[in-house]
């Protein structure tokens, strides 16, 4: 990214990582959510112990209580043996909880002991156990929201909303979609062993005017589906999928072709500045930061 809103979060981020507080991550899906997570995390005194990531969307309640607490042979049918679970496998790293808010409201309440007390007692035992663990939570929808509707539990909301990070979704943006296209485009070219291709003017225009609803995720899936398709070193209309080519009819419409300049102008703006501000630096550095002899 360049833009100033992730230029920001890059600095939110890396102020909290070295710390141990609860962050709390919201965002559209596809915007990175746990990248952010494992970012946290790598940057973090715990980083060399385990990550845990929990989707609590993808697990039953029951199956969920399971996982995250353990449980004892014989504590329910199937239980042949005792179990660890995630609070004790994440014990001394971090614990990322992804889509929080679709957490039971049951085990919203168990959650909460555990963040206060920070011990529980496995499924099916009697045994209590403490936990050390840096928890980093995520969720793509409105927990103020569901505390006012009675969905979310209040006191459990002010417990994970001690850090707040915000994802913008990237149609908010879409000055960062070039860098991420040449990332994404790097990446997959080494995956599949593919010649490295560049983007025509006209996909381009098409991408950047497309909303992308499934975000960085689904720019990343629409890069590697044209990068294969692509029958030459360059990524065409034609290799795009027909929801984003299709645009290119209304890109070209006089209103439409003057937007595109004047985001064009920006980007170019953009470039030259980051580029002055590296070379005046450099200048500075080497003639022992004197003004006059750097000019």
């Amino acid at each position: 990214a360049n833009s100033p809103r992730m230029m920001e979060i890059f600095k939110l981020v890396s102020k909290v990582a070295a710390t141990d507080t609860t962050v709390l991550i919201i965002g559209e899906s596809g915007t990175g959510k746990e990248l952010v997570a494992r970012s946290l995390h790598k940057n973090s005194l715990r980083k060399d112990n385990h990550f845990v990531t929990v989707d609590c969307l993808s697990l039953t309640s029951s199956l969920l209580e399971s996982e995250l607490f353990g449980h004892v042979k014989g504590s329910f049918t199937g239980a042949t043996a005792t179990k660890a679970g995630f609070f004790e496998v994440a014990n001394g790293g971090t614990l990322f909880l992804d889509e929080i808010g679709d957490l039971n409201f049951d085990l919203q309440g168990k959650l909460l002991r555990v963040i206060q007390e920070r011990k529980y007692i496995p499924v099916g035992g009697t045994e209590v156990k403490e936990t050390d663990i840096r928890l980093v939570t995520a969720t793509n929808k409105n927990l103020k929201k569901m505390v006012e509707t009675g969905t979310f539990r209040e006191d459990l909301f002010y417990r994970l909303y001690v850090f707040p990070v915000f994802l913008p979704p990237l149609r908010e943006r879409k000055e960062d979609i070039p860098v991420l296209i040449d990332h994404f485009l790097h990446k997959h070219t080494e995956r599949h062993r593919r010649p490295r291709c560049n983007i025509s003017a006209e996909a381009m225009k098409c991408i950047l005017a497309y909303g992308w609803p499934g975000n960085v995720r689904e720019l990343e899936n629409t890069v590697e589906r044209a990068l294969i398709s692509a029958d030459g070193p360059e990524i065409r209309l034609h290799d795009l999928p027909d929801g984003i080519s299709s645009l290119h009819s209304e890109i070209m419409k006089p209103d439409n072709i003057e937007d595109l300049k004047r985001l064009k102008k920006r980007l170019r703006d953009k470039a030259v500045e980051d580029l002055e501000k590296e070379f005046i630096i450099t200048a500075l550095s080497a003639h022992e930061w004197n003004v006059s002899r750097a000019a």
